[in-house]
């Protein structure tokens, strides 16, 4: 084989290989491992020096299938409950392959109005969702923590303008730290994009009132009065990933206009909180902030590379991320909005398709009853955690994450994490539900999310049956 241009008559074929291996692999999902021991030989048959002829295109997505199929770790099932990861619905996975199909380069109206106007569109419709004004900047990112880089470089540029610099043209150089202030709940992703941005992720300050980290505003109000009226950042978080608590947002809301700092807000899974009646609480106030990030891939179902940055002043983005000077990278008709002025990529995917497919198949109901089914399911998980008489519930079940720990009877509090390690470690080997441990409040704890649109009763019903058999075992 040679040249793809002589391969053009096999797209077709190509594709109906990929389709006819979708059926039955989705349709395995409820019964497969969720991780197997077989991968690493698997993979290796993709692990071949670079051929000097190719084999072609049927026979490299045969074997890429045939691989992938077997050797992936099966996230898209429902027993996938370790990290934060939703599923992909089937509309969002069909809207992904359209971005494929289409290749879109979403950067600039010029390229693809298309995919520029369709990403205006889920931004209002994600605005909608979440009751954010729709006034608020917003831009599709690769994931959440870019949805962090990209609402920090706004904050970081409003900050830098009250010291008289443009950052964007001028860098650092010469400036104070950027102050910013967070409760213990704050993720690291925050804190990556304040390393990626310059400002020092160990520069991030945190108050908390209790081990578990919730938001100690009296000491946060304290700091902010300290810094004698200079600009500051605070970050506010919906949705911790260990117990699902989540921050004051209104209070630290007015906290935020008494002192004039920027509120930024961390909603990577927990802004979807806002669908229902149940957990509005926990939003509460989030349109009052300066800018806000959520994740697509977790509680919204779509596949991965979905984060959404939104921002009160539309003016910060351009300022942040415009201007970079190469004029046949331009809308050159005048007519739309060029997103790779207004975020951190130049060349981008058009990862809006997979998100206004779910929007429009399911709407806000279907959203909101898959949210209400998953906070039914996470306190159902939490009944069987109390039930049980080698279980122990951590925290109150808030959100779709479940924090509790394995602890028989007879064993000394110094042995618990321990065992709680090395029973994490034999449920991921076990592969039929994975979940593995993390730490809170000190003590090493599972934490399933579930946040997956195929997870249902008799998916946790297992995780409480597979760690009560495998817990005995464990010396």
């Amino acid at each position: 084989m040679s040249d793809p241009l002589f391969e053009r008559d096999t797209a077709d074929a190509a594709l109906d290989l990929v389709v006819r291996a979708a059926g039955p692999y989705l349709a395995s999902l409820p019964d497969r491992l969720v991780h197997d021991g077989e991968q690493d030989a698997l993979i290796d048959e993709l692990d071949l020096p670079l051929p000097e002829r190719g084999d072609g295109t049927l026979a490299g997505v045969e074997r890429l299938l045939r691989v992938g199929t077997r050797a992936s770790t099966h996230s898209a099932g429902p027993r996938f409950f370790h990290f934060v990861v939703g599923g992909a619905t089937p509309a969002a996975l069909a809207g992904d392959w359209t971005t494929s199909l289409l290749d879109q380069a979403a950067g600039l109206w010029t390229s693809s109005p298309l995919a520029a106007r369709t990403e205006t569109i889920v931004l209002r419709w994600l605005k909608d969702l979440f009751g954010l004004p729709e006034s608020f900047g917003g831009v599709l990112t690769p994931s959440a923590t870019f949805a962090h880089v990209t609402s920090l470089a706004c904050a970081r540029t409003w900050w830098a303008e009250r010291h008289g610099v443009d950052v964007a043209a001028q860098g650092l150089a010469g400036l104070p730290q950027m102050p910013v202030l967070s409760s213990g709940l704050v993720h690291v992703s925050t804190r990556k994009a304040l390393q990626i941005l310059g400002c020092g992720r160990d520069n991030l300050r945190t108050f908390s009132r209790d081990d578990a980290g919730r938001a100690d505003l009296d000491a946060m109000e304290e700091a902010l009065a300290a810094l004698d009226g200079a600009p500051a950042v605070l970050v506010g978080n919906v949705g911790d990933v260990n117990a699902g608590d989540s921050d004051p947002i209104a209070d630290m809301a007015d906290l935020a206009e008494r002192h004039g700092a920027w509120l930024h807000i961390d909603g990577a899974f927990g802004l979807f909180a806002a669908l229902s009646p149940r957990t509005a609480h926990m939003t509460r106030g989030v349109e009052r902030a300066d800018s806000v990030t959520a994740d697509g891939h977790k509680w919204l179902n779509v596949p991965y590379e979905s984060g959404f940055a939104f921002v009160r002043d539309p003016s910060l983005m351009p300022r942040a991320f415009g201007a970079w000077g190469a004029d046949y990278l331009t809308d050159q008709t005048g007519e739309g909005l060029d997103y790779n002025t207004i975020g951190p990529e130049s060349s981008r995917r058009s990862r809006a398709f997979p998100i206004w497919a779910t929007l429009y198949a399911y709407g806000r109901d279907g959203h909101r009853a898959m949210v209400e089914r998953h906070l039914d399911l996470a306190l159902h998980l939490g009944g069987l955690v109390e039930k049980a008489p080698d279980l122990e519930l951590l925290a109150p079940v808030q959100l779709p994450i479940v924090c509790f720990r394995y602890r028989p009877p007879g064993v000394p509090e110094s042995e618990l994490d321990d065992l709680n390690a090395r029973l994490g470690e034999a449920l991921l080997a076990d592969g039929r539900v994975y979940a593995g441990t993390s730490t809170y409040r000190g003590m090493t704890v599972f934490r399933p999310a579930l946040v997956n649109w195929r997870s249902t009763d008799p998916d946790v019903e297992l995780l409480v049956e597979v760690l009560r058999e495998l817990g005995p075992t464990i010396k």
